[in-house]
Formats: structure tokens, C-alpha cells, sequence
């Protein structure tokens, strides 16, 4: 059942909480009030029965039913179509999930559509039918404590990726090679937050135009200025974040540089040292392998003298290849 919570509200109050969607329209037909109707992925037949009731425009429904569309508010008619992008942070993996909530409210009216398994819409229904002075003035109260919860969530949430980009600080000085990795994946997770909470403004001043034509309660004015203000700072921070993330990108890239260049030169260090004593050893063996061929007729072959001559040879040889490159610095 996609049905998470259905009433009809008098005067702030909850008057009838009605089983079925057709039990919500006579019961709003007959009585009067606002409905409240929060749907969870519902299916197109009982979007189908909700369209046909409120006259939600065909396009509007259709955004609704298909998901993945980015925030935004469009008017149709009588009724506005605004989406939302919650997101909530995950300790146990460390990443963040965002889900969509869509919302058509009326003049008589909420329906809300919920593509994620946060609680939110829940906690703004609990929190307005505790306060009837704030849920009776309609429709654009149920609106504005919607933007606000979803604005709240996103505190953790950037709360979470903070402490993630200050662990990736220490990582990069310890030679961590999985620090790569997770700066990519923490800059993907922030150009979807991006993604999220860039077009607030956009959505918040639409709906600040239309102060004056609908009559929006002043306290209503206030709680969405108060929203704007808090979308903006979070919109700093994550800018701050993306800034970061490109630095720590740029500085991993210059440490594993720098590793490899230590490395190279340590390498080339021990390259010279046995190419070094590879010449030492080759300098007597070459003697040694001239003395040893069997010809009769040989320089000091039968000399009293010609066997210490060739040792202190390979000797001086090796010493003067050893002298050589130890003044180089090769050894």
C-alpha cells in the first residue's frame, strides 16, 4: 500500500482519517477543510484517481510518477508543483543518500509524493498537528514546513561530509593509496548535493512573489525568509567543500609525485652502487681471465715474479675502479 498517511484537516485540526482515497474526496466534499494525502511511489492508477480529483495537470503527474527531476516549482492552473531533493547522511558507509519529494498543493489540498525512505514528511505532519494556529492557514504552511525540514536534514548531512573531508587531510600526508578514491567519490556526493540545493533560491522567490497575490500570513513570510537564509549558508558551505576537495585532489597528485620521484632516485641510488661494484669485480676478473689462457708464449709466463705481478694487478685495478667511483659518489 503506497498510501503512508491520509486525513482531512478543519481548522488545523484533524478531523477524519479516511482508508481510501475515495473515502478522502467524499469526506472533503461533505465537510470542507484541507486534505493531506502522502503517498510513497505510488502507482500510476492511484495517481490516475488523485489527478482526476484535484485536477493535477497530466505533465506534473507524470514528473511524479517517473521521478529523477531536479528542484523546481511550476505553477499549473490552480495547483503548484514543487520538488524537493532530501538527502541524509550514512554513518555506517560514510556517503550520503538523497531521495526526491514532490508536492501539488491546492487551495483545498496537499498530496505528497515521497521517492526515499526518509521520515521527514511524517515529522512535518506530527510537528504542524501540534501547532492548529500554524496548520490553519492551508496548503502553503504544509509547503513551507516541508522546505524547512528538508533544509534542516541537510545539517548532518554537511556535518558528515566535513568530517570526511577532514579525514581525507590526514590520509593524504600518509601515503594512503586509497585517498584517490575517496576524494573522487566525497567530490561526486558534493556535486550532488550541488545539485540539490542550488535551485532553493530559485524555488524560495518564486514562491516569495506570490506573497502578496495568494495572501500569505506574515508569520508564513517570515518562516520562509528564515529558510532562505539557512539554504544560502549551507550553499556556502558546500562551495567551500567542492573548493577543498579540488585542492586536496591537486595536492595528492603532487605528494604521489613526489613519492615517485624519491622513489626513482633511491632506485637510481642502487643502480649506481651495483653498477659500481659490478666494474670493481669486472677489473681483476679481466686480468685474471688474460692470465688463464693456455698459450706457451705469454709476457711473465715464466716468470719467478708473474704470479704476485698479476695479483697486485687485479689488486691496483680494483682499488683505482673503488677510488674512482667513490669520489663520484657512487658508493
Amino acid at each position: 500500500m503506497t498510501i503512508i498517511d491520509n486525513a482531512v484537516y478543519v481548522d488545523g485540526v484533524r478531523t477524519a482519517t479516511p482508508h481510501s482515497l475515495e473515502q478522502t474526496f467524499e469526506t472533503l466534499a461533505k465537510h470542507g477543510g484541507m486534505a493531506w494525502i502522502g503517498l510513497y511511489r505510488p502507482t500510476q492508477e492511484e495517481m490516475a484517481a488523485v489527478a482526476k480529483e484535484f485536477g493535477l495537470h497530466r505533465l506534473a503527474v507524470e514528473d511524479a510518477v517517473s521521478a529523477h527531476q531536479r528542484p523546481k516549482i511550476e505553477r499549473y492552473d490552480s495547483s503548484l508543483f514543487t520538488v524537493l531533493r532530501p538527502a541524509r547522511y550514512l554513518d555506517d558507509t560514510e556517503s550520503v543518500e538523497f531521495g526526491e519529494l514532490h508536492i501539488f498543493t491546492g487551495s483545498n489540498f496537499v498530496v505528497t509524493i515521497r521517492h526515499a525512505e526518509t521520515g521527514g514528511v511524517a515529522r512535518v505532519r506530527h510537528r504542524l498537528e501540534a501547532r492548529p494556529d500554524l496548520l490553519c492557514h492551508g496548503p502553503e504552511a504544509v509547503l513551507y514546513a516541508l522546505l524547512d525540514q528538508v533544509v534542516d536534514d541537510y545539517a548532518p548531512v554537511v556535518a558528515g561530509l566535513e568530517n570526511d573531508i577532514d579525514e581525507i587531510e590526514d590520509q593524504l600526508f600518509s601515503g594512503d593509496s586509497a585517498v584517490s578514491r575517496r576524494i573522487y567519490e566525497l567530490a561526486r556526493e558534493v556535486i550532488q548535493f550541488q545539485r540539490a540545493i542550488q535551485p532553493l533560491p530559485d524555488v524560495m522567490s518564486l514562491l516569495e512573489k506570490g506573497f502578496e497575490k495568494y495572501g500569505v500570513d506574515i508569520e508564513l513570510q517570515r518562516s520562509l525568509r528564515d529558510v532562505e537564509d539557512h539554504v544560502q549558508r549551507v550553499i556556502s558551505r558546500v562551495n567551500s567543500f567542492r573548493d577543498l576537495l579540488q585542492n586536496a585532489l591537486t595536492l595528492d597528485g603532487t605528494l604521489t609525485a613526489n613519492r615517485q620521484n624519491e622513489a626513482s632516485a633511491a632506485q637510481n641510488e642502487q643502480v649506481k652502487k651495483i653498477s659500481s661494484w659490478a666494474a670493481i669485480l669486472f677489473a681483476p676478473s679481466f686480468v685474471a681471465g688474460i692470465y688463464g689462457m693456455n698459450f706457451d708464449n705469454m709476457p711473465e709466463l715464466h716468470w719467478d715474479f708473474g704470479y704476485p705481478m698479476a695479483i697486485g694487478l687485479m689488486v691496483g685495478a680494483a682499488l683505482l675502479m673503488y677510488l674512482i667511483f667513490k669520489r663520484k659518489g657512487w658508493l
